[in-house]
């Protein structure tokens, strides 16, 4: 699953975050995922929230840092612990210099971060790998991050099972989704099930028509077949869990 649950202390008026986090909380629940992907998650009230009520997953995410508050603003990934077992973790930053905390590059408006985990599968013993992300909305610096992400996924995933999700801020006939999508390495698991895409908006800015956009992907190694993906576009009258759909995808090992 992969959600950004917008950043708790932004104005919203009705769609505040003390509104909706419950909500946002119920489509978690709702699909029970083993892996999940947050995108603007604040580490303060708002991951708080988030950990006090997810017990039963282990939470890792690193500040993205940079100036003013929004330097604790994370990209943290969620796995489910009795589905998992932990072999390692780390994050990098999407620029020139990933190792260099806080770092950006090709004119980006905020740090970025790609959060990862190696992971155990409890039932199969086979390994995996998966990464969570959230590129900035600068153009030049979109496809800079998608060339920085897919540099780290040649190098770490050649022969690994993987799963990456995020909000990569670019739709599905951009240069960045072709980046990460040409040669078969990563599938967009939406796409396995619906060949001829559609609807697959995922950005609606609280339900208006004329922003949507189809911006948050789950991309997965040929490793995996997609049994089921879709989006979930919940809504309470004018209450939204978040001003971006959740994405969800149940995955099986190929045979």
């Amino acid at each position: 699953m992969s959600f950004n649950i917008r950043y708790g202390l932004a104005d919203d008026g009705d769609n505040h975050w003390n509104r909706r986090k419950h909500f946002a909380l119920d489509r978690i629940r709702a699909f029970g995922p083993d892996l999940l992907g947050l995108q603007e998650c604040r580490d303060d009230g708002q991951a708080e929230f988030v950990r006090a009520c997810l017990p039963e997953y282990h939470f890792w995410g690193v500040h993205r840092q940079g100036p003013g508050d929004t330097a604790l603003e994370m990209a943290p990934l969620l796995f489910r612990r009795s589905a998992f077992t932990l072999l390692d973790s780390g994050c990098f930053w999407l620029s020139e210099s990933p190792d260099d905390p806080g770092s950006m590059s090709w004119g980006s408006n905020y740090p970025r971060t790609v959060s990862w985990v190696r992971l155990a599968c409890r039932g199969t013993g086979k390994t995996l790998l998966y990464a969570n992300t959230h590129f900035d909305y600068e153009p030049s610096a979109i496809d800079g991050d998608a060339r920085c992400l897919r540099q780290w996924l040649d190098r770490h995933c050649r022969e690994m099972p993987c799963i990456v999700t995020g909000d990569f801020n670019a739709d599905k006939r951009s240069d960045a989704y072709r980046l990460l999508t040409d040669g078969g390495n990563l599938l967009d698991a939406l796409r396995q099930v619906a060949p001829q895409g559609g609807n697959e908006s995922t950005f609606h800015a609280f339900g208006r028509p004329e922003e949507q956009a189809a911006i948050d992907w789950i991309l997965v190694s040929s490793h995996f077949r997609v049994t089921e993906a879709r989006i979930d576009r919940s809504c309470h009258g004018h209450l939204f869990p978040s001003d971006h759909y959740p994405i969800t995808a149940v995955l099986d090992w190929q045979r």
